[in-house]
């Protein structure tokens, strides 16, 4: 009940026997005979078999720029990083409205439709399914932000195809949260076991949530998942794949340092909110705290829909409906954490005041 104190002593006792025993206690030791049994007793399909299998994958992350800067993201299986590069990529194509918010805000949502309608086609398990990297071209960009109408909401009925798809390709409930130090050391790390709780299954003994990233594949083309969204055969199930996430984890360099770290909870909003603060800190200059805690809105191609936080002013709300935007306005949504360096030296960090967390240091 609320008030209480949860304590998780099986995970607390998982944890610690893989920091004294190593990764092959969750892999091949304890935690998997017991999830194994555990499956075989409620008509599963995990095995221990399965647990053994699995490999870490390590892959190169995405590289793009954004007004000279080098931004580093997740590659695919994420769509994270490509679609971060794709909208600031078509947003280059613009001189961002700095004083004019219902300008910007129409300008971001269509570079978001436009990227997310690629989203739905072409991204996926790059083992598996053929991903292009014309994606986060340049010139690929350039054209799309041709169709923008910086006036009117358009229409975008189906992906585009970048240059180069079927040769130059990427090879075959969530948390984040980002760290520096004096070294120049930067980490960006998102978990997820996708929705709340996973599964709603924990193992017992084990005190292991089991997630629900089944739920991140396409079941079938054009039916939605539990975010509403959609995709194509490149992320269909199959043995051995790994589904499509949006997790963004990210890294800005200046002149080959990193100046600027940021990363989000929120399901598909993960990608939008990445894009927001980069562009908010970097265009706008505005405070790292309010790069966190200004307003926010999403729009993910299907459904044609933009998700709007209430409390952006009425006028906007006003003008982004008589542009043609259909909106639903929520409360507030997604959960983003950042670090940025200060002008001279040492850091900022901002948590999210959506929610619970901090941000703290020596």
């Amino acid at each position: 009940e609320e008030g209480d104190i949860l304590i998780q002593s099986d995970l607390a006792h998982t944890y610690r026997n893989i920091a004294a025993a190593g990764l092959d206690h969750f892999y091949r030791g304890f935690v998997a005979k017991k999830t194994a049994g555990w499956m075989a007793e409620h008509g599963g399909l995990i095995t221990e078999e399965d647990f053994a299998n699995y490999r870490m994958k390590i892959r190169e992350p995405v590289r793009s720029t954004y007004r000279g800067r080098t931004v580093l993201g997740f590659p695919p299986p994420s769509s994270g990083g490509v679609h971060v590069a794709q909208i600031l990529n078509i947003l280059e194509n613009f001189e961002i409205p700095r004083h004019h918010e219902a300008n910007r805000t129409h300008l971001l949502i269509e570079s978001m439709k436009l990227a997310f309608a690629d989203r739905a086609h072409w991204l996926g398990d790059p083992d598996h399914a053929n991903v292009p990297r014309g994606l986060i071209d340049k010139t690929y960009a350039a054209d799309l932000a041709s169709r923008i109408d910086l006036e009117k909401a358009e229409k975008i009925s189906s992906h585009g195809t970048p240059p180069r798809a079927a040769k130059d390709l990427f090879d075959k409930h969530t948390t984040h949260f980002a760290t520096a130090d004096a070294e120049g050391f930067w980490v960006a790390c998102t978990a997820t076991v996708n929705t709340a709780f996973g599964s709603k299954v924990l193992v017992p003994g084990t005190g292991v949530v089991l997630n629900n990233q089944m739920d991140d594949f396409s079941i079938q083309p054009g039916v939605p998942n539990a975010f509403g969204l959609i995709g194509a055969e490149a992320n269909a199930v199959a043995p051995g794949k790994r589904p499509l996430s949006s997790m963004s984890p990210t890294i800005v360099l200046e002149d080959g340092a990193p100046v600027f770290s940021v990363g989000a909870a929120g399901g598909p909003t993960i990608i939008t909110q990445a894009v927001r603060a980069i562009v908010h800190r970097f265009d706008l200059e505005v405070p790292l705290s309010s790069v966190l805690s200004g307003s926010r809105y999403h729009h993910q191609w299907s459904p044609d829909e933009v998700r709007i936080e209430r409390d952006l002013p009425t006028a906007i709300h006003e003008d982004l409906a008589a542009r043609g935007h259909r909106l639903k306005t929520v409360g507030p949504f997604g959960t983003s954490q950042a670090i940025a360096t200060l002008p001279g030296g040492g850091f900022e960090a901002a948590s999210d005041p959506r929610a619970s967390g901090h941000a703290g240091g020596p």
